[in-house]
């Protein structure tokens, strides 16, 4: 089952202090893994001279990959209360760094965990999100005699073309969100003199309209 998610629309950043220790965190949409794993990488080499640099990210729309990195930090106290956020807050398609410059004063595990965990709810509270619901990637073939106003039809049209391919006949994959669905077949059917053939594909995520 396909359901809604939030993802960040930019870069946050949030800064704060606990016992002397400095918290830099950054939370960032990303698209995929390997964008992920840029991100964790470029504030690696940002705040090189941190203690830490711990992480986390979630990626799909069914959240399927997940990762934390407790960078150095005892195992759990990090990585995992701050992967464990982005999951309670239903985000996905994010990624998040937590840079920490030791203060001197020893947090115990519990305060780490306490420490990481707030450094990710408190940047998502200063964090504009998107809605991103379930749609489905549907192909439009058709001829080429209509092919031209179908095109302009769904460039002005609510719906996401994400492909067209030139063919004996034109098909067009087009991003329509799960609740267009029951209608989008009788739309095209119009458009086209009912000449066109609709078939669904798989299921990705678009912006709530």
């Amino acid at each position: 089952m396909h359901e809604p998610y939030l993802t960040p629309e930019h870069l946050t950043e949030h800064e704060f202090e606990i016992k002397r220790s400095r918290f830099l965190c950054a939370v960032a949409p990303a698209s995929s893994e390997e964008a992920a794993r840029e991100f964790v990488a470029g504030r690696r080499r940002l705040y090189g001279d941190a203690t830490h640099n711990c992480s986390a990210y979630v990626i799909g729309g069914d959240r399927r990959i997940q990762r934390a990195d407790d960078d150095g930090e005892p195992g759990g106290t990090a990585g995992t209360p701050m992967l464990e956020t982005l999951l309670r807050r239903g985000i996905s398609d994010a990624v998040t760094v937590v840079t920490r410059y030791f203060g001197g004063v020893k947090l115990g595990a519990g305060g780490l965990v306490r420490a990481y965990g707030s450094a990710v709810g408190k940047t998502l509270d200063l964090t504009p999100l998107v809605e991103m619901v379930p749609a489905r990637v549907v192909t439009v073939t058709v001829d080429h005699v209509r092919a031209g106003r179908l095109e302009n039809d769904l460039h002005a049209s609510p719906y996401e073309v994400r492909e067209v391919g030139y063919g004996a006949e034109v098909a067009f994959r087009v991003a329509v969100r799960e609740s267009d669905l029951p209608a989008f077949p009788g739309w095209i059917a119009t458009l086209t003199a009912g000449r066109a053939a609709v078939e669904e594909g798989e299921t990705v995520h678009l912006r709530k309209a």
